[in-house]
């Protein structure tokens, strides 16, 4: 079993502004355990978190494909979540998280998006204060910051890439997998599935026809 990243180095105050791990958080790195097989095989090089909130995801990926010939680059909207995310690789001994032009080489791809459905006000003043509203408030059925990253996804990944997506049962996980096969031609998964109080949570993986 992979160890949870340690994060005792942030503190309640950094939790203020930067979303804690939670049970879709821990849905994830389980899931990216189950799947540590078929990620290794794929030798990643550039592997990307788009919202890595406290890095404990790429830390937690990077235990599990190793390090030695692997990048691991996050972006987040909010400052505060960047600067715990670079303290958590350093606490975690995680290689540098550098940005970079990536289109076509991203070989892992993760985004667990503010998914939870709200009013489309509380979703652009989250937005716009890129602070820790604008991690879980997701705006018409959840999707609003999804949809546009799924445009992207096929020109980001690699011929071998694949991407890991979190959602919850209103953001209609079964439609997304449909439309990515149709429109993007990435074969898709359910990796796993897991009731969290209300929330019913899935990790989706998509991936290039190989």
């Amino acid at each position: 079993m992979i160890p949870t990243p340690n994060l005792s180095h942030l503190t309640r105050k950094d939790y203020e502004h930067v979303y804690e791990p939670a049970e879709d958080t821990f849905l994830l790195l389980d899931a990216l355990e189950a799947d540590k097989d078929f990620l290794r095989r794929r030798n990643p090089r550039i592997c990307l978190e788009i919202g890595s909130g406290s890095g404990c995801v790429s830390a937690f990926l990077g235990a599990v494909v190793g390090q030695n010939n692997s990048l691991y680059c996050c972006t987040d909207i909010n400052p505060h979540a960047s600067l715990a995310t670079q303290a958590t690789g350093q606490q975690n001994n995680a290689n540098d998280h550098r940005r970079y032009r990536c289109l076509g080489l991203v070989d892992i791809l993760i985004f667990n998006p503010p998914y939870v459905p709200t009013e489309v006000e509380e979703f652009t003043l989250g937005q716009q204060q890129v602070d820790i509203s604008g991690a879980w408030a997701g705006g018409n059925d959840g999707m609003n910051v999804t949809e546009h990253l799924l445009r992207q996804v096929k020109a980001l990944l690699s011929p071998s890439g694949c991407f890991y997506l979190v959602a919850v049962s209103q953001n209609k996980p079964v439609e997304i997998m449909q439309r990515m096969e149709q429109e993007y031609g990435l074969l898709s998964k359910t990796v796993l599935s897991r009731r969290a109080g209300r929330e019913h949570l899935h990790v989706l993986r998509f991936q290039v026809q190989e």
